[in-house]
């Protein structure tokens, strides 16, 4: 079993740098499921993903302060938003319906007023010496 969270910790890290690239495919999601992942499988790799700039440029200020930069709230609501809404779309039940709009509206809830909001630092040099 830890040979499968290794892979899929990989396979998401992999779309994660990807999604850093390209601006279409949002980051966060999937180094937020490398990461669990990688803690499943293996601490070795846990400790190297930890270490990654991917996972510092994204994800270490969520897991220090529960906090995220507006930027990074807006790429995860407006993916997980979208496919729980093509989901809702597609969905035959009344009831998986109104379960999926239980859904998305305790997630913009969570969003917006459990995980703190947080400015982004710039990491440009400010030109002082």
């Amino acid at each position: 079993m830890k040979i499968l969270y290794i892979v899929l910790g990989f396979l998401f890290f992999g779309l994660g740098a990807i999604g850093a690239l390209v601006p279409v495919l949002p980051t966060t999601p999937f180094l937020l499921l490398a990461s669990f992942f990688f803690a499943k499988g293996s601490d070795r790799f846990n400790r190297w993903f930890m270490n990654t700039s991917l996972y510092k440029n994204h994800l270490e200020s969520f897991y220090e302060s529960r906090s995220m930069t507006r930027k990074t709230k807006v790429s995860l609501l407006t993916f997980a938003t979208s496919m729980m809404l093509l989901s809702l779309y597609f969905m035959p039940s009344i009831y998986g319906k109104i379960f999926m709009i239980c859904m998305i509206l305790f997630l913009h809830y969570y969003f917006h007023f459990r995980i703190r909001t947080i400015r982004e630092t710039s990491s440009e040099p400010s030109g002082r010496l």
